[in-house]
């Protein structure tokens, strides 16, 4: 049994967790190459000009996985809580899949996660584990085994995060961007690569303790309903001390973010902070010469 995974929204958060539940599975995992221009102009093709630019890159991901495999992983995650919810094109993803492709006939796997409406993560991957006509107690054992080593690996980039956060004089610069964004081989690697290159550490604010977050992020913001730019906010609260400067990253037109960095900006005074938007239209020159130029100001303050 052939599992395809696309390799953009939710992979980045959830890898450890899927991977490790299908190959306890005995499932074959097939995943979609790292993202291209191929890849978002195909998913641009598919889209209506409003989709943001991570919803393109889902979608060429999808129709790249078409032919390879038995099924096509496209979860459905709508909130956490009764009082949260998640950006309307991660619950509405497996809807847009299967409207866009109806023609290609292909085999979706889901699972709903909406705790607003009592729908858990632990009985949604019992009923995808039977779809795949595998026994109750193997399905248990994957979950298990799946949570585990989701658990294991977030909390050991936390350690190694925290190792790079220690004073050691080198410059940090917190990247506040979700994860599909900041891991994208396309939108987020090249930002990473040139602060490298301009000798600054990048941290990055979705590898936090998420709890302690959400709590932070209610203390500046107990209104704010998003979920994961909650884990966002409550970062930088908990890391500001310990970096020379904030990027926001997003990808354009993200509603969420677009609201959430206005506040960001008006509300955090003490540290220099910057927005960088990406769309599929723009080269990365123009990006290039603002990380550089943002570095040097921050350079220059502290000299």
């Amino acid at each position: 049994m052939k599992i395809g995974i696309p390799r953009a929204f939710l992979y980045y958060r959830y890898r450890f967790l899927w991977e490790t539940f299908f190959e306890e599975l005995g499932c074959e995992i097939v995943l979609s190459p790292e993202t291209n221009k191929e890849i978002i102009k195909a998913g641009a093709a598919l889209s209506i000009d409003e989709s943001c630019l991570s919803s393109k890159i889902y979608l060429g991901h999808v129709a790249k996985l078409i032919g390879k495999c038995d099924f096509i992983l496209v979860p459905r995650v709508a909130s956490y809580s009764r009082d949260t919810i998640v950006c309307s094109k991660l619950w509405s993803a497996r809807d847009v899949v299967q409207n866009i492709f109806r023609e290609k006939e292909i085999k979706i796997l889901d699972y709903n996660i909406d705790y607003a409406k009592n729908k858990t993560e632990f009985p949604a991957f019992m009923r995808m584990g039977r779809r795949l006509k595998k026994k109750r107690f193997s399905i248990l054992r994957a979950y298990f085994m799946a949570k585990q080593a989701e658990k294991m690996m977030h909390e050991r980039r936390i350690t190694e995060q925290n190792e790079i956060l220690k004073p050691d004089g080198k410059l940090k610069i917190l990247i506040v961007s979700h994860s599909y964004n900041i891991n994208d081989f396309y939108i987020g690697r090249p930002i990473l690569e040139r602060l490298a290159l301009l000798g600054a550490v990048p941290v990055i604010a979705e590898v936090v303790e998420r709890t302690t977050a959400v709590q932070k992020a209610r203390e500046i913001s107990p209104t704010l309903k998003y979920s994961y730019n909650q884990e966002l906010l409550g970062a930088i609260s908990l890391y500001k001390e310990s970096v020379d400067g904030i990027i926001l990253l997003t990808a354009f037109p993200c509603g969420p973010d677009s609201l959430v960095n206005e506040m960001i900006i008006r509300k955090v005074k003490d540290k220099p902070i910057i927005s960088l938007i990406i769309d599929e239209q723009e080269g990365l020159a123009g990006l290039e010469t603002r990380i550089e130029s943002f570095i040097d100001i921050i350079v220059a303050n502290q000299g």
